[in-house]
């Protein structure tokens, strides 16, 4: 969570070929292993929407939602910049 906006990550197992890179490249460790492998949400609250997991997924299998990045958008928009 950034500044009370809340982040959420949707992770597609569909598309994950489990190669934990999303894990590694999280700074605030919110993701971990599941037992089959898989990455799963350990620590939603951690979450700052900086979306390196998303950036270096190679398969395209992870999406945030909120966090810094949309607060920028947010922010351009309101000022006539977006």
């Amino acid at each position: 969570m950034l500044n009370g906006v809340a982040c959420r990550i949707a992770i597609y197992r569909g598309w994950c070929k489990k190669c934990g890179i999303c894990i590694a490249f999280c700074p605030r460790q919110v993701l971990d292993k599941s037992e089959d492998g898989y990455p799963v949400v350990k620590d939603s609250e951690r979450c700052t929407g900086c979306r390196l997991c998303a950036n270096r997924c190679p398969d395209f299998a992870i999406t945030v939602y909120g966090g810094e990045k949309d607060n920028e958008k947010t922010e351009n928009i309101e000022k006539g910049d977006g």
